[in-house]
């Protein structure tokens, strides 16, 4: 990884932009290089790339030191590679039916990945921000609300409808379960 000088980083941490921009710049070969080995496919790397410096952008803050950036790169990476399958593991799927899980096994799991971000996409900036904040960053319900500015219910509600969007988008279906056209 391109050494990040302990002044870079503490100047980008505290608000300088500029020092922010060239920490982005430094960091963007290294990012695309960890996502080239992580990602499975290739069609998202770019993808990762943006959202890697999306990620850094946002919580350079919470990186101890230049020498903990590594580590921490690699992680938020690993986690946008695999944000499909993160958001399968903490339950965005919730199926209502034997079928409906049988109608999302057929589809390949790379096919299913594509949909898993279309579908993220498709929230509003505000459902996509609870989810990624849930499912990427990996923040406690709490957490989310402080940062939101809401309480703990009503994070817990933003989650819940927008995992049901989601939900909905892979599967093709409407609120009242009729497919859509």
């Amino acid at each position: 990884m391109a050494r990040v000088s302990d002044d870079l980083l503490l100047a980008a941490q505290s608000g300088d932009r500029h020092a922010l921009t060239q920490l982005l710049v430094a960091l963007q070969p290294d990012i695309r290089r960890y996502a080239r080995r992580q990602c499975h496919r290739t069609s998202i790397i770019e993808d990762v790339v943006q959202e890697a410096l999306i990620v850094v952008y946002r919580r350079v803050g919470t990186v101890r030191s230049p020498a903990a950036l590594a580590g921490w790169l690699v992680t938020v990476i690993a986690r946008l590679c695999m944000l499909p399958a993160l958001m399968l593991m903490r339950g965005v799927e919730e199926l209502t039916s034997l079928e409906e899980s049988r109608e999302l096994a057929k589809v390949p799991p790379d096919e299913l990945r594509m949909d898993l971000v279309n579908a993220i996409e498709s929230l509003s900036p505000s459902d996509r921000e609870v989810v990624l904040l849930r499912d990427l960053e990996d923040l406690t319900i709490g957490e989310i609300a402080g940062r939101l500015g809401v309480t703990r219910e009503a994070a817990k509600s933003r989650l819940r409808r927008a995992r049901a969007l989601v939900r909905e988008y892979l599967l093709g279906t409407t609120d009242n379960g009729r497919e859509s056209t």
